[in-house]
């Protein structure tokens, strides 16, 4: 390290250090004429015509003029025939119990939770749940999972069947069936 401090202070170094800078600095400006005729030739060139604005169409208003008095744009007349006959068609009546205590896996939405084995015990079946919270849960029929009031209807080596309560749309409920295939 001292050799290289005290080469800083003969004046050989300098001399070879002024040399090298002296051979470099010209040959960085020599690609540089070929920038300026490209640039040249850029500036020389036609600008590409603008295509002129298109033409707006005035707005044509429309007064609606009907011989009965009803508003088109009312929409009681939807709630009071299309719904009740979606309702009866649904099966209105249906409802989640709101006394029921919620268990463990009905925090989670169904797409999150995966059937991971099954294990049998006197003879009842369980499925095994993982959560994504990479815990394992048990759980048979009559249990419930799921954040749509999903009821485990059974319980087999393939995969749980379900039944779940979801709204609607129109402020009643409705089942739908579902089921968690055994992950491979």
């Amino acid at each position: 390290m001292t050799r290289l401090i005290t080469s800083f202070n003969k004046p050989v170094f300098w001399l070879l250090f002024i040399i090298s800078i002296t051979m470099i600095l010209p040959a960085c400006g020599r690609e540089i004429r070929d920038l300026e005729d490209y640039a040249e030739e850029v500036k020389s060139r036609e600008p590409p015509g603008i295509d002129p604005i298109p033409e707006v169409k005035p707005y044509q208003s429309f007064k609606y003029q009907a011989n009965n008095s009803r508003n088109p744009f009312d929409a009681t007349i939807f709630q009071t025939k299309i719904v009740q006959n979606i309702r009866k068609k649904t099966g209105s009546g249906i409802t989640p119990d709101p006394n029921r205590t919620p268990e463990f896996l009905e925090n989670f939405p169904l797409d999150t939770l995966r059937m991971v084995g099954t294990l049998e015990q006197q003879g009842t079946l369980w499925a095994l749940v993982q959560t994504p919270e990479k815990t394992i849960q048990r759980i048979s029929t009559g249990n419930y999972l799921g954040q749509n009031n999903g009821k485990v209807l059974d319980v087999s080596d393939a995969g749980i069947k379900l039944e779940e309560i979801i709204p609607d749309g129109f402020g009643g409920w409705r089942k739908r069936d579902g089921n968690i295939a055994l992950s491979e």
